[in-house]
């Protein structure tokens, strides 16, 4: 009977029948790593899930020796444990309900024409949190995640005149007024297309 099972089984049950791509993609039944934070903090993983970071698969697959010892934790030494909360959260949805492939050039500066509204929102973050999303994307080398991220950093610059980028990024304007001339020369050919 159902209310025999030890707990763990029943909880796995109720996990992976969830009508939730999200929550089911935690059922634990499934073998688990620790993906270790700069900080030192494990993040217990579905190796299904972690295996989407192609460093984790290449650590995982070790230096080829026949050693027989199962690697439980892989240390990602460039990942704070915001971020690797964040990029979980990512992995984990991303398993149950892959992102629709993101045209380029990018249709619209608003990220909820480009992707699904569950990829959007993710993305609708503070700037130092999105440029961290993309460099541990980058790191772990998880291509979805550095495709959303990018693009969405290209949907804040569609559209927009330099001088409306630099105050959208906080870039100061190093030219001189006649460098900045030059380049604007040099490069209209960019304008009239």
């Amino acid at each position: 009977s159902f209310l025999n099972q030890e707990p763990t089984t029943v909880l796995t049950l109720i996990i992976s029948n969830h009508p939730d791509p999200i929550i089911n993609t935690m059922a634990t039944d499934g073998e688990t790593i620790n993906l270790m934070s700069k900080e030192g903090d494990p993040f217990p993983v579905e190796l299904e899930v972690a295996k989407m970071s192609e460093l984790v698969k290449t650590m995982m697959e070790g230096d080829g020796d026949d050693d027989d010892e199962e690697v439980t934790e892989i240390p990602l030494p460039n990942v704070k444990s915001q971020i690797l909360t964040k990029v979980i959260e990512f992995c984990q949805h991303y398993k149950g309900d892959p992102m629709n492939e993101i045209e380029k050039p990018l249709k619209s500066s608003e990220m909820s024409e480009v992707v699904q509204r569950w990829y959007a929102d993710f993305v609708n973050v503070e700037q130092p949190v999105l440029f961290e999303l993309i460099l541990a994307a980058n790191y772990m080398d998880i291509k979805p995640l550095l495709d959303l991220t990018c693009a969405t950093v290209a949907s804040m610059i569609k559209g927009k005149t330099p001088e409306e980028i630099r105050r959208t990024f906080n870039i100061t304007n190093d030219f001189s007024p006649e460098e900045e001339a030059q380049v604007r020369e040099e490069n209209k050919w960019c304008e009239e297309a």
